[in-house]
């Protein structure tokens, strides 16, 4: 209920069905194998799954516990299905490209389970560094882009790489910086890292009150660079920049 309600602040247009939908799903996977990450996993687990995900590798999934095989075929199996769909509409494959999405989104989780363990603390332009793809804003647009933008080609795909200078950093900081606003206190309790919150008041000696308002001065800046970037660009399509600034919209909303 909650992953369907991110995907109508996303897209609410009625020919963005098959979007909503496929979108859903992808929160669902990227909600349990979050937790994998932040809960259920140890270490020396959490890095064979990384590594078998780094590799794609199906025939390795035998190596890992049971609830590890069952998330690793779901998203598998997901990920095909959608481009399957992709192929069969715009005759343009998009397998390697979600595939390179969701290793992103896991090597990003990989760091914060190896901080976690440490106990360390970033600084907070560290933090920030891994959290913009770790908050699954990059995996979401990725597979967004693939049902807003006709037609496809690899120039324009291409450019999905270029997340730190584009509308895709912005939306992704701005939902990652909402989330720590809203969230961070409860995830502390339960044994997650320090947010961008906490790693600014361990940098600076700063109060809460005080770190916070620092975040939502980022969240401010960054809806400059982003409403500057849509001005500007002409990477994307724009339903895609729509969609991008919809993520970091909900993101506000919702938190």
């Amino acid at each position: 209920m909650v992953n369907f309600l991110w995907t109508i602040g996303q897209s609410f247009q009625p020919h963005y069905g098959y979007g909503r939908r496929m979108i859903t799903r992808l929160n669902c996977l990227i909600t349990t194998i979050d937790d994998i990450y932040d809960v259920y996993g140890s270490l020396d687990e959490l890095e064979l799954f990384t590594d078998i995900i780094e590799r794609w590798d199906v025939n390795a999934i035998d190596q890992l516990p049971y609830y590890m095989q069952i998330s690793f075929l779901a998203l598998n199996n997901f990920v095909h299905e959608m481009a399957f769909d992709i192929l069969k509409e715009q005759e343009f494959n998009v397998v390697q490209y979600l595939r390179k999405a969701w290793i992103d989104q896991c090597r990003s989780y990989m760091v914060e389970a190896r901080w976690y363990y440490m106990g360390y603390t970033p600084s907070l332009q560290e933090y920030s560094q891994n959290a913009w793809i770790s908050i699954s804003g990059p995996v979401i647009l990725a597979h967004a882009y693939c049902f807003t933008t006709f037609p496809m080609t690899k120039e324009s795909l291409a450019s999905m790489e270029d997340n730190m200078t584009n509308i895709i950093y912005w939306s992704s900081m701005i939902l990652r910086l909402a989330n720590d606003l809203g969230t961070s206190s409860l995830e502390l309790k339960r044994g997650d890292i320090p947010k961008s919150i906490q790693c600014y008041m361990n940098e600076t000696g700063a109060s809460e009150k005080d770190a916070r308002e620092h975040i939502r001065y980022l969240i401010s800046e960054a809806w400059k660079k982003m409403n500057r970037e849509r001005a500007t660009s002409s990477s994307f399509s724009q339903a895609f920049m729509e969609y991008a600034m919809n993520v970091a919209r909900t993101a506000q909303c919702i938190y």
